[in-house]
């Protein structure tokens, strides 16, 4: 039996595409240990010549029946990105190492209202925290917001766009792109868009806030300057 934090073996059992740069793979660990929603895990992949890469990822779903789920956005020139989306076929084998993080995750428990806010692939642990939610029939109050370039860049669209019958609200916003009859135009996100979208600070919710560093930055400067207490404000990023 693998410890907690050990590298295993782990087998590629299932590929879903996303959109054009993002897949989904689902791996069989030998024995992994489950997870929270938002943690992450480390990834190594090692060639024939014994040369080892590795990266860490978030996990997208939580733990169901010993499998571990990442959606992985093709990096422009990453050499495991790039392997990871396009080449790495069904039945092949990586290594896991996890899971990794205690800070920045959401368990079934939690009852404080949740505000979602995700750039780009930042949407992979807040989806896991989503479908957690979903899988354990809470009604703890959750509202996502989510700013990416183009309808067309939308990870998890078709998920995203079916009615929610737990009362998930959410708000995709675009930045560069937007769909025809969108009342929103093309803008990065910014202090109206989470006093629109989110919960009053007065709800007391628990923000989390995913996506690269700018735009974390940006939106947790706005959180606070709504009046969102910064010690509920958590915030995971790249890049």
């Amino acid at each position: 039996m693998a410890a907690d934090g050990d590298w295993q073996k782990a087998r590629l059992v299932e590929r879903r595409e996303e959109t054009a740069t993002a897949v989904t793979l689902v791996f069989e660990p030998e024995d992994w240990p489950g997870h929270l929603a938002g943690q992450h895990a480390d990834l190594r992949l090692t060639a024939a010549d014994g040369y080892t890469a590795v990266r860490s990822y978030s996990m997208a779903a939580p733990a169901r029946d010993g499998l571990v789920e990442f959606t992985i956005q093709r990096v422009n020139d990453g050499e495991v990105s790039t392997y990871l989306c396009d080449d790495l076929p069904i039945g092949a084998y990586a290594e896991v190492k996890g899971p990794i993080g205690g800070w920045f995750v959401w368990r079934p428990t939690d009852t404080a209202p949740v505000l979602l806010v995700a750039g780009g692939s930042g949407i992979v642990p807040l989806q896991a925290m989503i479908r957690e939610r979903r899988a354990a029939g809470s009604r703890t109050p959750f509202r996502l917001v989510y700013s990416v370039r183009t309808p067309a860049d939308v990870i998890y669209a078709d998920e995203l766009a079916r009615p929610d019958a737990t009362g998930l609200e959410t708000a995709i916003l675009y930045t560069r792109r937007a769909p025809e009859g969108a009342l929103r135009p093309p803008a990065r996100i910014g202090l109206a868009d989470l006093n629109t979208h989110g919960w009053p600070p007065d709800f007391q919710p628990v923000c989390f806030v995913c996506g690269p560093n700018g735009f974390v930055e940006t939106a947790a400067r706005a959180l606070v300057a709504l009046g969102h207490d910064s010690h509920r404000i958590k915030t995971e990023r790249f890049g």
